[in-house]
């Protein structure tokens, strides 16, 4: 195998003093080095070859580095290149390429905090919304946060007392493995920290507090104005939809949002577009979003230049939106459709007498005063049809 021409090496706020021998050569032999301004002064005693600061947007830079195929090339990182850095984006086929990281930000935080990062929950908010670590706040748990500038750790902060955790600790690790780095604590109710440096990242130790569930929300969690899958056929039906990693689910006519929101707290990387044609319902939805610890849910007012879906509920709109949601439904994704009303509930019996699936009726009772003794109340019974579609 001929030696990778492309070479990744990270580096430390200590600069050229966290280098192994391999990375200084990898440096030295390259006849381009690309960093940024900050990353080729640290090693610049090092460089014998042309260098190149990454331009704005760095992903303008990209195809420049990759067309050098077969010429000695250095990509220059912070830390490890491979956790929320340029590694992912950059790297051709394995072989063609050789990355020697320094200790993440992550891994020197834990190791100043004495925290085992087996049992740590690590959450990015550089560049994306504060709402994003609502699904790690949960009692006793710690997380890292890397933040996205000096703000971050006051604004956090804030949201735990929000949330209810103010009792809750902040260790704000600032210029980590500098000669100027500095750890500092406090409590999230009383948080009075000045002058942080940009360069931060955040140890959480999480106080008792009002955690979201892991599975199956409280209606009452939701901002609704009665258009909502409530809580027990929410849980079937996100059992239906069963949802993996990575996928995108469409929720159309998504009322409150609950089974798009629920949906992508499922796993962090699970994706959702709700499809709401009232406005006033789509506010209500990004709010719940944000609120509940889903930011990234997208939410449309229509049905209109959509991605792909490998899931589709479809909660209202049935007889105008199924057949386009079945058009551009993957092979092998799945559908459920929920009715209440005996229009639509006809329309499923005719779906699953022409295609087939799985027809269900859920019924579901609640014990409530009766007079001076207890009886069961029925809610409206809902008829869900299922079906996965055929993989060409």
């Amino acid at each position: 195998m001929a030696e990778p021409w492309l070479r990744i090496v990270g580096i430390g706020a200590d600069g050229m003093d966290s280098l192994s021998p391999a990375a200084r050569r990898a440096i030295e032999t390259a006849t381009l080095v690309v960093g940024a301004p900050r990353q080729l002064a640290l090693v610049s005693a090092l460089v014998r070859g042309e260098t190149m600061q990454w331009p704005t947007p760095l992903s303008e830079g990209i195809p420049y580095v990759l067309a050098r195929r077969g010429q000695p090339t250095c990509v220059l990182a912070s830390g490890d290149p491979f956790w929320y850095g340029i590694g992912a984006t950059l790297a051709p086929a394995p072989g063609e390429f050789v990355c020697y990281p320094a200790p993440s930000s992550v891994s020197l935080a834990a190791s100043r905090l004495g925290w085992p990062l087996q049992d740590v929950e690590l959450v990015s908010l550089h560049g994306r919304a504060l709402h994003e670590v609502v699904r790690y706040l949960q009692p006793g748990r710690r997380v890292l946060a890397l933040s996205w500038d000096a703000r971050t750790p006051r604004e956090l902060a804030a949201l735990l007392v929000e949330r209810g955790f103010g009792a809750s600790t902040l260790h704000v690790l600032e210029q980590l493995g500098a000669s100027d780095e500095r750890v500092r604590s406090c409590e999230a109710a009383s948080f009075a920290l000045e002058a942080v440096a940009d360069l931060n990242l955040i140890g959480l130790e999480i106080s008792p507090g009002a955690a979201l569930p892991l599975r199956g929300l409280p209606d009452s969690w939701f901002e609704h104005d009665g258009q909502i899958t409530k809580q027990d056929v929410r849980a079937l039906t996100l059992a239906a939809l069963a949802p993996h990693p990575g996928e995108l689910l469409w929720d159309v006519g998504a009322g409150s949002g609950s089974i798009a929101i629920e949906w992508m707290l499922a796993h962090p990387s699970c994706r959702a577009i709700a499809i709401e044609r009232h406005a006033e319902r789509a506010q209500r939805i990004a709010r719940n979003a944000r609120k509940l610890g889903t930011p990234r849910l997208e939410v449309r007012l229509a049905l209109a230049d959509m991605p792909t879906p490998d899931a589709v509920f479809l909660g209202g709109g049935v007889a105008e939106s199924f057949e386009h949601a079945w058009a551009a439904l993957r092979p092998g994704g799945r559908m459920v459709i929920n009715a209440v009303a005996l229009q639509t509930e006809r329309l499923l019996h005719a779906l699953y007498a022409e295609r087939g699936g799985t027809l269900r009726r859920i019924s579901i009772e609640q014990a409530e005063p009766l007079g001076t003794m207890t009886g069961f109340r029925p809610q409206r019974a809902i008829t869900q049809w299922y079906i996965q579609k055929e993989s060409r």
